[in-house]
């Protein structure tokens, strides 16, 4: 793996600061982040997994203010990293690893980067990559906006992949979520020219946040515009259907109205937009989607393309 650059020590001048990071958002702004680390703390195997394979498969980025954020003058040459020049294809929120683990199984022609938070996350994630015997992953723990801001060279993303984020139910928390307009920005400077924003969520609010946003932005053109709409649309699917009355499959307590629906519930019209993708083949059916299913939640995705 390719040696961090040497930086100087801080001087008295402010670092310059990215729009969604950490030390816009955390730090100096006061404002919250789009995620919460549930945990740091790493044990048995997968502290195991840390100590003898984070100096060849992860990433070690130069920090800026927080130890998930990125130094804005570091910049990761993927050609370097991987040995070879090949389509890069990089996953915001890769949890264990399961999508991106098998994705690089079957595309062993293109290289993939894995962002996460979670340190136990990608300690499964280097688990599954030593065991497998893959060359072409690299994880990197890291706050998303910054590796989409400074990290990654402009333009040089071949495929970006956000599958599942937080759907930050209530509306006080909906500026919470990743996927805003600003965000947008970042995955635009990142991804190539006809490059590719793979986008699933299994919450109905959280994929008509999406489409709008989305729908804003000049950058991107939606693949499958107008597609699946009326009584074809998921979403007037589970308008019908009610099914996010419930959370996870169990009642609402009685006297509580559902995180989930403070939008969207039962007898909501019909979807005329559209605009919903098939699901994409490349992604493995995880136990967390296997759990949506299980309660009976649809899955949405999107799926665009970089102007």
């Amino acid at each position: 793996m390719s040696e961090s650059p040497e930086f100087p020590q801080p001087s008295q001048d402010p670092r310059p600061v990215t729009p969604g990071s950490q030390a816009s958002f955390g730090t100096y702004g006061g404002r919250p982040v789009s995620f919460v680390r549930r945990g740091t703390r790493l044990q048995g195997r997968r502290q195991a997994a840390w100590e003898e394979h984070s100096d060849r498969w992860a990433v070690d980025v130069p920090r800026h203010v927080a130890n998930t954020s990125v130094h804005p003058d570091y910049v990761f040459d993927a050609e370097a990293e991987f040995g070879r020049k090949a389509p890069l294809i990089v996953e915001i929120g890769s949890g264990l690893g399961d999508a991106v683990c098998h994705a690089a199984e079957e595309n062993p022609d293109k290289d993939f980067l894995a962002v996460e938070v979670y340190t136990p996350g990608l300690a499964n994630t280097l688990i599954k990559i030593n065991s497998r015997g893959l060359t072409n992953v690299r994880v990197v723990e890291a706050n998303a906006p910054e590796v989409l801001a400074s990290m990654l060279p402009e333009g040089s993303v071949a495929e970006l992949w956000v599958f599942f984020p937080d759907p930050w139910h209530k509306s006080r928390h909906h500026k919470r979520r990743l996927i805003q307009p600003a965000f947008a920005d970042l995955a635009a400077r990142a991804l190539k020219p006809g490059g590719i924003w793979r986008i699933a969520t299994d919450w109905s609010n959280y994929a008509v946040h999406v489409r709008e946003v989305l729908a804003g932005s000049a950058d991107f053109e939606n693949l499958h515009d107008g597609e699946r709409s009326g009584d074809d649309s998921p979403l007037t699917q589970v308008w019908e259907s009610g099914v996010e009355s419930v959370v996870g499959g169990a009642p609402v307590k009685e006297g509580r109205a559902p995180v989930s629906t403070e939008h969207t519930g039962p007898n909501e019209g019909v979807d005329d937009v559209g605009g919903w993708a098939p699901r994409f083949e490349g992604r493995i059916l995880t136990s967390f989607e296997n759990k949506a299913h299980e309660a009976g939640r649809l899955i949405f995705d999107l799926c665009y393309r970089r102007r």
